[in-house]
């Protein structure tokens, strides 16, 4: 190999260097900050749920993306999961996820739980793969946040206010319903007659 083939392929191989480490870390929130909603939402999910779960758009990589190398408290990867209604992730949030193993509850609250659940559920789930027989996440109803979902947070001069959420999209989640754990139902009484019978 020559004097100058060498000098070309270190400077090649030094570029390639160059621009890898260039790219490392700018990585950023994919959100408007016009959104100022949604920007804020994106902000305190990269700052509280990045450690576990991936939401590009928040410049978030938290989750194992091999099932193989994951560990215990790597989340899901909204990525690729959808997270809708909005009051599913507001419950999430204030529950400590589904299975409340390693999610800590109320990882935000008050404003900011409605910020972030706001952003989770539109910004989630936008590079699923298309399934057939399966509603694409950007098809699904955002759904309303519940009436009392506004937590009180403290103001300026240190007195509680209450803070409110805007509806989105009127829609009743039946996914929030089931998924909340009830106790069984009472076992109602026979009338006289069937129990008689027996």
């Amino acid at each position: 190999m020559s004097r100058l083939t060498k000098i070309v392929a270190l400077g090649i191989a030094a570029a390639a260097v160059a621009a890898v480490t260039a790219a490392c870390g700018t990585q950023k929130i994919d959100v408007p900050k016009s959104q100022t909603a949604l920007y804020h939402g994106a902000v305190l999910f990269n700052q509280r749920c990045s450690g576990c779960h991936t939401l590009s758009y928040a410049a978030a990589n938290g989750s194992a993306p091999n099932i193989r190398t994951a560990q215990a408290n790597s989340g899901p990867n909204f990525n690729q999961r959808c997270e809708r209604p909005i009051d599913r992730v507001l419950y999430a949030i204030e529950n400590g996820g589904f299975s409340g193993a390693y999610m800590p509850q109320n990882v935000v609250v008050g404003q900011d739980a409605i910020d972030v659940a706001k952003f989770v559920a539109t910004y989630a789930g936008r590079e699923a793969p298309a399934e057939i027989g399966v509603t694409a996440c950007q098809k699904q109803a955002l759904g309303t946040l519940p009436a009392g979902s506004a937590q009180p947070t403290a103001s300026t001069n240190g007195t509680p206010t209450a803070t409110t959420a805007a509806s989105v999209t009127p829609r009743k989640s039946a996914t929030l319903v089931a998924s909340v754990k009830r106790s069984p139902p009472a076992r109602a009484k026979r009338p006289a007659k069937q129990a008689a019978r027996s």
